[in-house]
C-alpha cells in the first residue's frame, strides 16, 4: 500500500509553525466535513460521561502544574484554542495514531471564540456535551449530516457569515448544533476547515488523529508537537457573540 507521505504533499509554509495563518480568500475546502448523531443520553447519565472524562484532563493539568514535563520529552497536558487536552495514548514506532480528549471552554464564560482552521492529516472527533450546554460545529463547506445510530432529535443547522474576515470579503460559514446531553461524531478529512465552540460547562472532545506522527514527517517539522499540525484561517479570536448563536432548529437531510 502506498504510504501517505509519497502521494500527498506539505501544507505549512513554516513546518514548525504553531500559529501559521492561511489567507481566507484563497482557501477551498478539498471535501467536506461528515457528522454523525449517535445517541442522546438521560441528562444525569451524560453528566456522568463528560465528568469523568473531564477530570482526566484536569488531573493530568494539576499533575503537570506541579511536576513540569522535562525539556524534549512530549507533554500531554496541552492547551488549545477550544480547552484544555491531554493525550490519553501517545503515537510509537508502527503505530502513528495518538489519542487526546479536551475539555472545552464555555465560550460565554470566557467571551472568546475558537477561530476557524484546517489539519496537516485527518482527523476523528466524538463530540460530548452534558445538561445545559451545546457545541457549535462550523464549517465554510456545507456540513454532511448523516444518518442517526439511534433515536436522535432533529439538528439545529443554519448557515451566517463568517466574521472577522478582511475588507470587502465575504465567506459563508455552515453550522451544526451539537445538543445538550448528546454524542455526535465528526469525520474531518485532511485540510477541511472546522470550528467548535461550546456554549455552557460541560462539555469534552474524544479525538483520534490516525496519522499525526506521519504527518509531523511529511510536513518536515522538526519534532512531535500536536498543534503544529494546526493551520489556522484568522489572525485573531472573536468575542463570544460571533459563535454563540444557535439558530433556528431545522431538519439537515442526510447524505
Amino acid at each position: 500500500m502506498t504510504q501517505p507521505t509519497e502521494t500527498i504533499g506539505r501544507m505549512k509554509r513554516s513546518p514548525d509553525h504553531e500559529d501559521e495563518i492561511l489567507d481566507i480568500r484563497g482557501h477551498r475546502d478539498p471535501d467536506r466535513n461528515r457528522l454523525t448523531p449517535v445517541v442522546q443520553l438521560p441528562p444525569e447519565t451524560a453528566l456522568t460521561v463528560v465528568d469523568a472524562l473531564s477530570g482526566l484532563v484536569r488531573a493530568a493539568h494539576r499533575e503537570e502544574g506541579e511536576r513540569t514535563t522535562p525539556a524534549g520529552e512530549l507533554k500531554r497536558a496541552q492547551v488549545f484554542e477550544e480547552g484544555d487536552v491531554f493525550m490519553l495514548e501517545p503515537p510509537f514506532p508502527g503505530f502513528f495514531a495518538d489519542r487526546y480528549l479536551m475539555d472545552f471552554y464555555d465560550t460565554a464564560a470566557r467571551d472568546l471564540c475558537s477561530r476557524m482552521h484546517l489539519h496537516t492529516g485527518l482527523r476523528f472527533v466524538r463530540m460530548m456535551t452534558g445538561p445545559d450546554t451545546t457545541i457549535r460545529v462550523s464549517s465554510l463547506s456545507p456540513i454532511t449530516i448523516c444518518p442517526p445510530t439511534g433515536r436522535f432529535a432533529p439538528l439545529s443547522c443554519f448557515a451566517d457569515d463568517l466574521p472577522g474576515t478582511p475588507y470587502g470579503v465575504r465567506r459563508e460559514r455552515h453550522n451544526v448544533i451539537v445538543p445538550p446531553n448528546a454524542w455526535v461524531d465528526m469525520q474531518i478529512p485532511r485540510g477541511v476547515s472546522h470550528q467548535f465552540n461550546a456554549v455552557g460547562p460541560n462539555a469534552v472532545i474524544d479525538s483520534v488523529h490516525p496519522e499525526e506522527s506521519i504527518e509531523t514527517l511529511r510536513e518536515g517539522m522538526s519534532g512531535y508537537r500536536m498543534m503544529a499540525q494546526t493551520i489556522f484561517l484568522a489572525k485573531d479570536r472573536g468575542p463570544a457573540a460571533t459563535c454563540a448563536d444557535t439558530g433556528a432548529p431545522e431538519t439537515t437531510p442526510p447524505r
